[in-house]
């Protein structure tokens, strides 16, 4: 069967319960860069703890945002109708319950109408989620942050089940939770990750799910640029569809970038368990959105197979060509508000394609309060020109990267120019020029808001087919997981195929 890959974020949060922004403000959002989406309620918290000292401000904006939560969930479920345009754009409610024992999971439900479960505990909540199924209708409940030591909100293995949970979530704005020294370490007020609390923990136990990711972004914006995605394998852009994917554990995980992945073992996809096999012959198909660092296919949690790329770095090129190319605007003084009108064309070529990189305001914190608004972005195709208009406070931090852009995919001419008018600031540069190197520019004054035009990546540099073909003896299961980095930094996570043992 042909599929497709479509991108979404399906667990992030606004103000229908504790967080900032509203519903409309995330969907919309959400319209700029994904394909699907589901926002996320918090619903309750049945081990909450002890309302003293120094918790009673925490217990008290869960206790009020659960009630809100509550007290709008007919609206909040409505809405989403409003947005739902299948073949286009794919929305659906969820709501999330904390556990100090089991790890904190979101709740996702096919027919989303239900009223709203507060049970005492996930063991009861997965009984909940196998009756529903003994009725005729699905549900999941998908545990995240799981990195976190198992009584402090982290995933707990003993009661996790994968019936309940066909795939976890593995990265979102918390860090990365596929082992304990992966990329994007746990720097939240919530504590570091623990390494039996990781992905790569739960797949030596002999568990079978899937991997996603998603922002859990706090701020009406789904999707926000860096803090995680989910791919899915689907036949079409359908909640049946877009939930037969999930379920069979056709998804991956992603930092940011839409890197396509396609993971075959045997003619398996990604997330099935097949026969024993002597054999193995394994496909991997990346298409990134910059040169490709490295990929590594894992057997059991070991690395078995490593392709590095950047030895084939050279990106000067001669002729007709095709790559990306990222256009990035913000910097500036944190805190100051800059608007951005930005205008893109090419004067002998054509834009292929357009990967919005967008961000949201980072909020961690539900009590902190700002005046910043929470729908302030747009872009469109206008004509033979791509036009961006948003709006950047500075980066907060020196590691904190809320500047917005968009990546062109492009075919032209190598002396072809990249053309730019950005706030009347006019811009010309070759592509040849730019495959060597980048440039930038700035609005004005020194500390005045900047333009980064990133190097040119030939299409070589981010497109990779790769094959291996292994023997295998058998004599347990094996799982297989691929993952893939950028030379930018941004990762894809591959769900497992597992191989059964010979007996």
């Amino acid at each position: 069967m042909d599929y497709k890959c479509y991108f979404g974020d399906i667990h992030n949060h606004c103000d229908t319960s504790y967080a900032h922004g509203s519903l409309e403000n995330a969907l919309n959002n959400a319209l700029l860069q994904l394909d699907f989406v589901s926002v996320t309620g918090h619903s309750s918290w049945p081990d909450i703890p002890d309302r003293k000292a120094p918790l009673e401000s925490l217990v008290d904006y869960h206790v009020n945002g659960f009630n809100k939560l509550q007290t709008g969930w007919e609206r909040f479920v409505d809405t989403f109708d409003r947005f739902n345009d299948p073949g286009s754009f794919v929305c659906f409610p969820s709501y999330e319950i904390h556990s100090m024992a089991d790890g904190d999971h979101t709740v996702y439900f096919k027919d989303y109408k239900r009223p709203m479960f507060k049970p005492d505990s996930i063991p009861d909540f997965q009984d909940i989620v196998r009756d529903i199924r003994i009725e005729g209708d699905d549900a999941f409940l998908t545990p995240h942050h799981i990195g976190y030591r198992t009584g402090y909100r982290g995933i707990n293995w003993d009661s996790y089940s994968e019936k309940a949970s066909p795939f976890v979530e593995i990265i979102s704005m918390h860090g990365c939770s596929e082992s304990d020294d992966s990329a994007l370490p746990y720097l939240h007020t919530m504590g570091p990750r623990n390494g039996s609390n990781t992905m790569q923990a739960g797949l030596s136990r002999g568990f079978h799910f899937g991997v996603i990711g998603s922002t859990d972004h706090h701020s009406a914006h789904p999707g926000s640029h860096g803090y995680g995605k989910v791919a899915i394998w689907a036949e079409e852009l359908t909640k049946d569809a877009i939930w037969s994917a999930l379920k069979k554990r056709r998804c991956y995980a992603l930092t940011g970038d839409k890197i396509v992945l396609d993971f075959s073992l045997n003619n398996a996809n990604m997330g099935e368990i097949i026969p024993y096999s002597e054999k193995r012959d394994i496909h991997i198909d990346v298409r990134g959105g910059d040169a490709l660092d490295y990929m590594e296919l894992l057997r059991n949690n070991i690395v078995i197979r490593r392709w590095n790329y950047l030895e084939d770095s050279n990106s000067d090129i001669t002729g007709p060509v095709k790559g990306k190319v990222f256009i990035e605007a913000g910097w500036g003084v944190t805190g100051e508000r800059i608007e951005w009108d930005i205008l893109i064309s090419l004067n002998r070529g054509k834009i292929l394609d357009v990967e919005p990189r967008l961000h949201g305001i980072d909020v961690v914190d539900p009590e902190q309060k700002h005046t910043q608004e929470y729908q302030f972005s747009n872009w469109s195709r206008e004509g033979d020109a791509v036009r961006l208009r948003t709006c950047t406070w500075g980066n907060p931090t020196t590691l904190t990267n809320t500047n917005q852009g968009l990546c062109l995919e492009i075919e032209a001419e190598s002396d072809a120019e990249l053309c730019l008018d950005v706030n009347n600031v006019k811009y010309r540069r070759n592509l040849k020029d730019l495959s060597v190197q980048s440039d930038s520019f700035y609005l004005g004054r020194f500390l005045s808001g900047a333009v980064h035009i990133h190097r040119f990546v030939p299409e070589r540099m981010y497109n990779r087919k790769e094959y291996l073909s292994e023997i295998e003896n058998g004599d347990k299961e094996d799982s297989y997981y691929v993952r893939v980095r950028q030379k930018n930094g941004q990762w894809a996570y591959s769900s497992p195929i597992w191989v059964r043992s010979k007996v």
